[in-house]
């Protein structure tokens, strides 16, 4: 789904105006993303809640101060990232995710699509490969490729600079490219797999 930058700044100046049904808007169109997103940094689903309820609390009380924004999946992915990390540093640490628990092929979105044997088992080989990469590097293809952030919104949302983005995707692709043939095909379902 594009997304339409005009309808963001209409949508995010009237809940800055103080309408509810704007500010509701925001909300159901961008909780189950934050929601996934957040998975990635908390296994307590509640604690998943918690953050996503907190920054829209956050953001009603402040949205008189808050500035015009173009893109609000981009502010609020930023945000979230943001305040996880913000909690962490203040002694609430937040585990890590495991990601066996992302091999129960029982839950893969390739059943529900009546996926071949042979794209099942190559989705496996690819989840195990994704499951290897440093958490920095798959949170960085999941935003690029499935989130379809830019390479300067995701510096941003990481807080790293554009270079480390861009290598970090590079290395990452060729890891990628040399372990799975379909790695253009498969990356989107696996990734759905692992973060959701």
């Amino acid at each position: 789904m594009i997304r339409d930058s005009q309808q963001d700044i209409e949508i995010w100046d009237a809940f800055r105006l103080g309408d509810k049904s704007a500010y509701a808007q925001i909300y159901e169109l961008h909780f189950d993303a934050l929601y996934s997103y957040g998975k990635k940094f908390l296994i307590d689903e509640t604690r998943v809640e918690d953050a996503i309820q907190d920054l829209f609390m956050t953001l009603w009380r402040t949205r008189e101060k808050l500035s015009s924004v173009d893109n609000i999946k981009f502010y609020l992915f930023r945000s979230l990232r943001r305040d996880i990390h913000r909690l962490s540093k203040k002694g609430k640490p937040f585990e890590q995710v495991d990601f066996d628990l992302f091999l129960d092929m029982e839950n893969h979105p390739a059943a529900e699509f009546g996926t071949s044997d042979n794209d099942i088992e190559l989705t496996q080989r690819l989840t195990i490969i994704l499951k290897d990469l440093p958490k920095r590097k798959l949170e960085a293809i999941t935003l690029r490729y499935y989130e379809n952030f830019s390479i300067e919104e995701i510096a941003v949302i990481m807080q790293v600079s554009d270079k480390t983005v861009r290598n970090t995707l590079h290395n990452s692709l060729i890891l990628l490219r040399k372990n799975s043939n379909l790695f253009y095909t498969l990356i989107k379902a696996t990734l759905v797999y692992l973060w959701y």
